[in-house]
This record gives C-alpha cells, structure tokens and sequence, in this order.
C-alpha cells in the first residue's frame, strides 16, 4: 500500500503483452458466482497524463492456478455477459467517487483492455 497525500491507496504493477510495466490502483473487489473481481484505474506520476486518460475502469478476474502453490493472477473478462455483470456491478458501488457515462462502447473498452489482456502477469 502506497500513500498518496496521505490517502493509503492499494497499488499493483501489472505488465501488458510488450513486457511495459504500468501502475493501478485498486478501487474496488466483488465476488460473483464463486469469482472474485478487481476494478483498477491507472496511476500515473504524471499530472498531466491524468489529463489525457481516458478514465474508464480496468476491470480483471482473480484466478489462481492448479498447482502446489495455488498463485493468483488476473485475466481480463473475455465473455461478455460476464464482463456486463462484473461493470454494472462496480458502476453501482462506485458510483460515489466516479462519474460514469451511460452508453454502449463495449467495444472501446474491449480494445482499451487489450493492453493488459491475455497473459497479464502481477509484479511486486
């Protein structure tokens, strides 16, 4: 955990597919139907790069592998349906600290997610 201004907030470092590290928060869990699910928006060191973001949630899954020694990762939520769920869900908790725009980008948010998708991988 990491304190910003003297708010503790919880940070993980994830790398997308072309090995870059890039910095979340954690701003939310839930579990739904036996899975647990972490909503991160990125930190950035930068002022100004909070400027040009696009503000929308990242929202992955918690899976843990088959071995000895049952380590977590995250995946991102390929099934729709699923994915729909999992947001509404988020949007609805948090909608307090963030202001959500309705509308129907699911695809935006397809190819936004594309950077941490398929093999994302936690770094301590």
């Amino acid at each position: 955990m990491t304190e910003n201004d003297g708010i503790e907030m919880d940070i993980i470092n994830l790398l997308d597919e072309e090995g870059n590290e890039h910095e979340f928060e954690i701003v939310d869990a839930t579990e739904y139907k036996d899975n647990e699910y972490l909503a991160l928006v990125p930190v950035f060191k930068e002022a100004a790069d909070n400027l040009e973001d696009s503000g929308e949630l990242v929202i992955l899954r918690v899976g843990t592998q088959n071995d000895d020694e049952g380590d977590s990762y995250l995946e991102a939520v390929t099934d729709e349906e699923e994915y729909t769920a999992i947001a509404n869900i988020f949007m609805e908790r948090l909608e307090d600290e963030f202001d959500f725009e309705e509308g129907d980008d699911e695809d935006e948010d397809e190819d936004d997610l594309a950077d941490v998708e398929d093999e994302v991988e936690e770094v301590d």
